[in-house]
């Protein structure tokens, strides 16, 4: 199969990120969307996150994250587009 359709993204997000159960939502919408990569927390607050897979997979966990988790309040999120490179067979919170 081709990966011409997909996509890796590098995302910061700011805000009231940490201790509200981002990592874990964010790692529940990979596996419902079928994303992988990996999410976590950042010594500055901010949590970080690597996204692969299909496009359109990628944009709807993006979109989440925008909101994010009940309890967080999202400040601003930093999205950089990347060249796929196929690095993940799953998703992970690191620490």
């Amino acid at each position: 199969m081709a990966d011409n359709n997909k996509v890796r993204a590098h995302i910061f997000v700011s805000g009231r990120v940490q201790g509200v159960f981002f990592r874990a939502g964010t790692r529940k919408k990979a596996k419902e969307f079928g994303v992988s990569g990996f999410v976590r927390n950042l010594p500055d607050g901010k949590v970080e996150t690597v996204l692969e897979g299909e496009e359109e997979k990628v944009k709807k966990l993006i979109e989440w994250q925008r909101k994010g988790p009940l309890f967080a309040k999202i400040k601003d999120i930093e999205v950089n587009w990347e060249n796929y490179k196929s690095e993940f067979d799953d998703f992970e919170i690191k620490n």
